[in-house]
C-alpha cells in the first residue's frame, strides 16, 4: 500500500503540465471546501472547480476496474466505500455551489485538460475574463 501515490500520480502530472500551458493555475492536492477533509487533484477557487483524476482500480472505473482474486470480501466491500464516498464528496461540493469534474485515469490527456479549461474559462468570475 505504501508504494500507491495519493497525489502526482503520472495522470495528474500530465494533465495538470496540459492546464498549466494552457494559462490556468490551480492548487494541488487541495480542499475545495475548507471545512473538510475531501482533497481534489485540482482546485480552482475563483471559478470554484475541483477536478479528480480517478485511478481505475480504486475507484472502480466500469471500464478497467477489477476485484482481486485473494480477499474478495474486503476488497469488494473497500471498493464500494470508495465510490460511496466520491458519490458523497460530489455532492458535498455541489451542495457547496462548487462543480467537481471526474476523469478516469485511461482517458486521453489533452482531452482531459481541454475540458477541464473550457469550464473553469466558463464559471471565472467576469472581472477575471
Amino acid at each position: 500500500m505504501r508504494a500507491n501515490r495519493r497525489r502526482d500520480t503520472r495522470p495528474e502530472l500530465e494533465v495538470r503540465r496540459l492546464v498549466h500551458a494552457m494559462g490556468l493555475r490551480y492548487l494541488v492536492d487541495a480542499a475545495p471546501i475548507r471545512a473538510s477533509r475531501r482533497r481534489a487533484d485540482l482546485v480552482f477557487r475563483g471559478p470554484r472547480v475541483a477536478v479528480f483524476i480517478d485511478g481505475c482500480f480504486w475507484h472502480a472505473c466500469p471500464e478497467h476496474g477489477m476485484t482481486p482474486r485473494t480477499n474478495t470480501v474486503f476488497w469488494s466491500e473497500k471498493l464500494r466505500r470508495n465510490s460511496e464516498r466520491d458519490a458523497e464528496t460530489d455532492r458535498l461540493l455541489v451542495e457547496a455551489d462548487w462543480l467537481p469534474l471526474r476523469f478516469w485515469e485511461h482517458q486521453d490527456r489533452a482531452e482531459v485538460a481541454a475540458a477541464v479549461a473550457d469550464v473553469v474559462r466558463r464559471r471565472r468570475p467576469m472581472r477575471d475574463r
